[in-house]
């Protein structure tokens, strides 16, 4: 994956697949797929996010984990005290499968250090023609902005 090099302190990765939505008018682009995901790996540097495997099976309705990720974020993220997610188990798994690993409890050592980003998924079944993933890594930066002048300047 490629990252910037001045990448600081990863602390969410979302994650989403994509199949066969690129150029098509006729089909929803804000719609996700599963594609039949059983695990997913977040590497930085030699610390892997989540701990522990996922063992899905979204086929068997095994995606508890999955959505908890998903509801945990908000909380996560912007230290609210109670998730409260935007969509439902059934909708969140038909329209917008999103993995969502929290990754913002790290080593000391992680956050001052160039963070080499690696993952990797397993699927239960082959992916199919013209899927695509996408990645978004949310890492803090705190800037301040002066309207007057239009400046940005990074104080963290």
């Amino acid at each position: 994956m490629k990252t910037s090099k001045q990448l600081e302190k990863p602390r969410s990765v979302i994650l989403a697949f994509q199949t066969a939505r690129k150029d098509q008018a006729s089909k929803d682009a804000s719609n996700f797929d599963h594609c039949d995901i059983s695990n997913v790996k977040l590497f930085l540097n030699s610390q892997y996010y989540p701990y522990g495997n996922l063992n899905l099976n979204i086929n068997q309705n095994e995606y508890a984990m999955l959505y908890d990720m998903y509801a945990t974020f908000q909380s996560a993220y912007y230290g609210k005290d109670t998730a409260e997610p935007m969509l439902n188990k059934k909708d969140f798994i038909s329209k917008v499968p999103l993995i969502v690993i929290d990754c913002s409890k790290q080593n000391e050592s992680l956050k001052n250090a160039p963070v080499d980003v690696r993952l990797e998924f397993e699927s239960r079944s082959n992916f199919p023609a013209n899927t695509a993933v996408y990645c978004l890594i949310l890492h803090d930066r705190i800037v301040q902005y002066n309207p007057v002048s239009g400046d940005v300047k990074k104080l963290v």
